[in-house]
Protein backbone atom coordinates (compact mmCIF):
# COMPACT_ATOMS: atom_id res chain seq x y z
CA UNK A 1 0.00 0.00 0.00
CA UNK A 2 2.85 2.31 0.75
CA UNK A 3 3.65 2.20 -3.22
CA UNK A 4 0.35 3.54 -4.21
CA UNK A 5 0.21 6.58 -1.51
CA UNK A 6 3.67 7.32 -3.50
CA UNK A 7 2.64 7.31 -6.54
CA UNK A 8 0.16 9.51 -5.49
CA UNK A 9 2.14 11.86 -4.10
CA UNK A 10 3.84 12.83 -7.63
CA UNK A 11 2.67 16.10 -9.25
CA UNK A 12 0.87 15.60 -12.20
CA UNK A 13 2.32 18.73 -13.49
CA UNK A 14 5.83 18.08 -13.09
CA UNK A 15 4.94 14.52 -14.42
CA UNK A 16 4.86 15.51 -18.28
CA UNK A 17 7.83 14.50 -19.60
CA UNK A 18 8.86 17.54 -21.44
CA UNK A 19 7.38 19.51 -18.03
CA UNK A 20 9.96 17.19 -16.05
CA UNK A 21 12.66 17.82 -18.51
CA UNK A 22 12.18 21.85 -18.30
CA UNK A 23 12.14 22.15 -14.18
CA UNK A 24 15.34 19.48 -13.92
CA UNK A 25 16.80 22.01 -16.59
CA UNK A 26 15.71 25.29 -14.73
CA UNK A 27 16.24 23.68 -10.92
CA UNK A 28 19.56 25.06 -10.45
CA UNK A 29 19.10 28.66 -11.80
CA UNK A 30 17.55 29.56 -15.43
CA UNK A 31 17.55 28.42 -18.98
CA UNK A 32 17.00 30.28 -22.41
CA UNK A 33 13.90 29.09 -24.46
CA UNK A 34 16.73 28.00 -27.38
CA UNK A 35 18.59 25.89 -24.80
CA UNK A 36 15.36 24.34 -23.39
CA UNK A 37 14.20 23.73 -26.81
CA UNK A 38 17.53 21.86 -28.94
CA UNK A 39 17.91 20.06 -24.43
CA UNK A 40 14.07 18.72 -24.92
CA UNK A 41 14.42 18.09 -28.68
CA UNK A 42 10.94 19.40 -29.15
CA UNK A 43 9.20 22.26 -31.22
CA UNK A 44 8.56 25.93 -30.69
CA UNK A 45 4.97 25.37 -29.83
CA UNK A 46 5.70 22.34 -28.14
CA UNK A 47 7.81 23.89 -25.61
CA UNK A 48 5.96 26.74 -25.31
CA UNK A 49 2.93 25.20 -24.09
CA UNK A 50 4.25 23.15 -21.41
CA UNK A 51 5.91 26.42 -20.35
CA UNK A 52 2.70 28.20 -20.08
CA UNK A 53 1.49 25.58 -18.26
CA UNK A 54 4.43 25.66 -15.64
CA UNK A 55 4.05 29.74 -15.59
CA UNK A 56 0.24 29.44 -14.87
CA UNK A 57 1.05 27.06 -11.74
CA UNK A 58 3.29 29.39 -10.62
CA UNK A 59 6.31 26.98 -11.30
CA UNK A 60 8.13 28.97 -13.17
CA UNK A 61 9.15 32.64 -13.99
CA UNK A 62 9.53 34.14 -17.68
CA UNK A 63 12.03 37.53 -18.40
CA UNK A 64 11.79 38.96 -21.23
CA UNK A 65 14.56 40.91 -23.21
CA UNK A 66 16.28 41.98 -25.98
CA UNK A 67 19.81 41.01 -26.90
CA UNK A 68 20.63 43.36 -29.85
CA UNK A 69 17.61 43.50 -31.88
CA UNK A 70 16.77 39.35 -30.63
CA UNK A 71 13.97 38.50 -28.29
CA UNK A 72 15.44 36.37 -25.54
CA UNK A 73 12.75 34.91 -23.21
CA UNK A 74 14.61 33.21 -20.27
CA UNK A 75 12.94 30.89 -17.63
CA UNK A 76 13.46 30.46 -13.94
CA UNK A 77 11.90 28.54 -11.28
CA UNK A 78 10.09 30.18 -8.72
CA UNK A 79 10.36 29.07 -4.78
CA UNK A 80 6.95 27.39 -5.10
CA UNK A 81 8.59 25.74 -8.38
CA UNK A 82 11.82 24.35 -6.19
CA UNK A 83 9.77 23.53 -3.51
CA UNK A 84 7.32 21.25 -6.18
CA UNK A 85 10.26 20.27 -7.88
CA UNK A 86 12.26 18.89 -4.95
CA UNK A 87 8.97 17.11 -3.48
CA UNK A 88 8.18 15.41 -6.58
CA UNK A 89 12.12 13.86 -6.96
CA UNK A 90 11.27 12.51 -3.49
CA UNK A 91 8.12 10.82 -3.97
CA UNK A 92 9.67 9.38 -7.11
CA UNK A 93 12.79 8.35 -4.98
CA UNK A 94 10.46 6.34 -2.31
CA UNK A 95 8.19 4.96 -5.23
CA UNK A 96 10.78 3.52 -6.98
CA UNK A 97 12.62 2.35 -3.76
CA UNK A 98 9.16 0.83 -2.32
Amino acid sequence: MATLRNIDALDDVIHQKVRLGVMSLVAAGEADFNFLKGALGVSDGNLSTHLSVLEERGYITARKEFVGKKPRTTYAPTDAGRKAFETYVAALESFVRA
